[in-house]
């Protein structure tokens, strides 16, 4: 088992191992990619460097787990083992349209996943600018909108934009760039627990973290899987 993260290799690895994998400290004592990254990588304070953000994309294009905003509305990753059964319970047994049916989605989120699924991927600058998110009149609230669809996991990160200098060497943040899981994994793949219960899903996750994570009371798990 890969016990420290020093690359995006080690990345994939460790979240392969755990299944589920919160990017920062939490109150489940060493249950985050922070706690797995030795200091000098976290944040490299001559270069200004932070190498797991640097990873975190390359991780998200390996197509073994998904990447977004899944835990207590912070980022973190899901491998694709688990990621049906977290799918099947977050969303209830809901596909986002028959969400949005039942009036339980929306009208800002039907937009904003619409637009995404329509384009196969979207980055957080287009989206707004498609939808009209920003500027002194335009809509607010569009951290709130994508947030919520990732923890519903209707949307993931699947990738990451940077911005080139004039050699074309990539520099600054990486911009986020949304699609479905269903565009990156397929609809099978994704949907391949909805013959269960959604409360069926939630027990086996919740049994097998049990067992993966002996730190951890139940009411620490109980909301790592919620929303």
């Amino acid at each position: 088992m890969v016990t420290e993260i020093r690359s995006a290799k080690d990345m994939e690895a460790l979240v392969l191992e755990y299944g589920f994998l919160p990017f920062f400290k939490n109150d489940i004592p060493g249950f985050s990619i922070e706690e797995h990254t030795p200091p000098e990588l976290w944040y490299d304070s001559e270069s200004g460097d932070w190498a797991p953000w640097d990873w975190k994309g390359p991780v998200a294009r390996m197509g073994t787990c998904v990447y977004g905003k899944l835990f207590w509305k912070k980022a973190g990753f899901v491998s694709m083992e688990w990621f049906p059964d977290f799918a099947n319970w977050r969303r209830d047994g809901y596909d986002f349209d028959a969400r949005y049916d039942d009036e339980l989605a929306s009208y800002k989120d039907k937009e904003l996943y619409d637009a995404v699924a329509q384009h196969g991927s979207l980055q957080t600058g287009q989206l707004k600018k498609l939808l009209g998110y920003g500027g002194r009149d335009g809509k607010k609230g569009y951290e709130t909108v994508i947030t919520r669809l990732q923890m519903q996991t209707y949307l993931t990160v699947a990738d990451f934009d940077y911005a080139t200098d004039r050699h074309g060497v990539p520099y600054g943040w990486g911009i986020a760039r949304y699609s479905t899981p269903e565009a990156l994994f397929g609809y099978d793949a994704v949907t391949a627990a909805y013959s269960r219960r959604p409360e069926d899903s939630r027990q086996r996750m919740l049994a097998y973290l049990q067992k993966r994570l002996p730190q951890a009371t139940e009411k620490q798990l109980v909301r790592l899987l919620d929303i």
